[in-house]
């Protein structure tokens, strides 16, 4: 197997592509045409995002509306902008609406994907002679706060019958969590692909546990719900939505295809991209957001929330417009499979 070096620099690029860690966002409110008289949807992405997947797949010919992107680090940023009024709709993943809908911020979902949790990893060095969650007990474990992977890390520890308190929560964003993994300064690391499969290709970790079993793998599209009051902007996020349902049937049929594509747009080496394709990215099935769904959000904010990590208790379901579900289905249905991740 080809290895790769483990550097601060191949995480410049990879950090853009982070869909629950910290950053800058976008300030002001959008505007609904570009000045001539054209329909314009306000799109958060980030690097390698929907705007990439949609290009990739074909499905920005023909647009009845035109985009305009604005690319954010990661999902709480992008979502601060949706709460702004600057952003329509963005993707991100199942743990930033619950920190944006504790803030009390402006937001709804309206789509969900469910893909493969594998990606989302403890990872521990090679020679860790750390075997299971339960040996974490006293170790540091490096994560982003509010990330899909923080809710995975207290997940997995309440499974090996730990609390976060028996373990030494380190809270770093992922260039800062990769140079303590790699010079020993924490004992593991909470990280999701792409960051898992550039770490398993170098040879320097493996995966102490993953999110099978303890993370319910969804993916949501966030709208603003000044937008969705839009008669005509709702349409086109309901077309947006209906693209980029295509795009992930397209990804998971031509997974060479969108590796390509994906490391050309984000500097990630094809090995990279295609293993994390192939484990997680290219596993997602869009399905309903239905009350399983739901269910399985409000457990992450109540989680949350007795560890006082967001302010206030609240109804999940208060932040849901389930008109674009159509006749998808379930959100407990199966993510793909490509067999055995590569």
């Amino acid at each position: 197997m080809k290895s790769f070096r483990l550097s601060a620099a191949l995480l410049v690029p990879l950090a853009l592509l982070a869909s629950a860690c910290s950053g800058a966002s976008a300030a002001g409110e959008a505007s609904n045409t570009d000045g001539k008289g054209s329909l314009v949807l306000n799109v958060g992405d980030q690097k390698g995002g929907a705007e990439a997947l949609l290009r990739a797949a074909g499905e920005l010919d023909d647009l009845p509306y035109r985009v305009t992107w604005s690319t954010f680090t990661s999902g709480p940023p992008l979502l601060e902008a949706v709460n702004a009024k600057a952003v329509d709709i963005g993707s991100v993943g199942n743990t930033p609406p619950v920190f944006a809908a504790g803030a009390g911020s402006k937001i709804t979902v309206v789509a969900a994907s469910h893909g493969d949790p594998a990606g989302e990893a403890v990872l521990v060095p090679k020679d860790s002679p750390l075997r299971t969650a339960r040996d974490l007990k006293g170790k540091k474990v490096a994560v982003a706060q509010g990330s899909s992977a923080h809710f995975q890390l207290v997940a997995a520890l309440a499974k090996a019958g730990l609390k976060p308190s028996d373990v030494q929560v380190t809270l770093l964003q992922p260039a800062d969590a990769l140079a303590a993994f790699t010079t020993g300064k924490v004992d593991a690391w909470a990280v999701w692909d792409p960051y898992t499969s550039q770490v398993l290709l170098s040879g320097k970790g493996r995966i102490l546990t993953d999110g099978r079993g303890t993370v319910n793998g969804l993916n949501f599209q966030v709208a603003a719900p000044s937008a969705l009051a839009d008669e005509e902007k709702a349409k086109a996020i309901g077309d947006f939505v209906e693209r980029l349902r295509r795009a992930q049937d397209w990804v998971y049929e031509h997974p060479e295809e969108w590796a390509t594509a994906w490391a050309k747009e984000t500097g990630l080496p094809y090995e990279v991209a295609l293993a994390s394709v192939k484990r997680s990215n290219g596993t997602r099935v869009p399905v309903a957001l239905d009350e399983a769904a739901i269910a399985s959000e409000q457990k992450i904010a109540d989680t949350f929330a007795e560890l006082k990590l967001i302010p206030r208790k609240f109804r999940f379901a208060d932040y849901v417009d389930t008109r674009f579900n159509k006749d998808l289905p379930p959100s407990t249905t199966a993510a793909r499979s490509y067999g055995k991740a590569s």
